[in-house]
């Protein structure tokens, strides 16, 4: 099998949600390979502690870049605690420049409690507007969603879960198995 008729990973919705306070990340488990379903658990949402704060994190894209990337974030969070922002630009500057990190194909969600930022490789920090950002095949389906529940009763969890049970129901990438990561402002 070539490269060209290699089929290639996908799947992965990622939504990140602040409201009243609190930050929630909730991702997906499928990973699908073609039109294969590879694994239907797998944990794409991540708390990370470096140097004593916790932030969390959501990826999209190759898992093994995904891991790269989230290992040099918290080595950028140890160098700057407490500076969730700075840390992300200063991995976005790294990722853009760096001839080994610009070939990493994947995207992050990454929050402190007080800040939701999506991280691209194209050297983007972009804190969405709304406080809904999402990522991933279905990203586009959870975030309209998420959009469309934000002003309801519902609380950044439920939200969440919502959105991604919505995104299964139209992306074939995106299924209903959820892990969420939260942290308080």
């Amino acid at each position: 099998m070539t490269s060209d008729s290699f089929p290639g990973w996908h799947g992965t919705t990622i939504i990140g949600v602040k409201k009243n306070g609190r930050v929630v990340i909730a991702g997906d488990g499928q990973v699908s390979l073609g039109d294969t379903v590879i694994k239907g658990t797998a944990r794409k949402v991540r708390r990370l502690s470096p140097g004593g704060s916790d932030v969390i994190a959501g990826f999209a894209g190759s898992t093994a870049d995904a891991f790269a990337l989230l290992e040099r974030l918290e080595a950028k969070l140890e160098a700057t605690p407490g500076q969730l922002a700075r840390a992300s630009v200063e991995l976005a500057k790294d990722w853009r420049t760096d001839k080994y990190l610009q070939k990493l194909e994947a995207m992050l969600i990454v929050s402190d409690g007080k800040d939701l930022l999506v991280i691209t490789g194209a050297g983007d920090v972009l804190e969405p507007e709304h406080d809904v950002a999402a990522i991933g095949s279905g990203g586009n389906y959870a975030l309209a969603a998420a959009r469309a529940l934000i002003d309801s009763d519902m609380d950044g969890e439920a939200i969440a879960r919502r959105a991604i049970s919505i995104a299964a129901d139209i992306c074939v990438y995106t299924n209903g198995n959820v892990l969420v990561e939260s942290l308080d402002a």
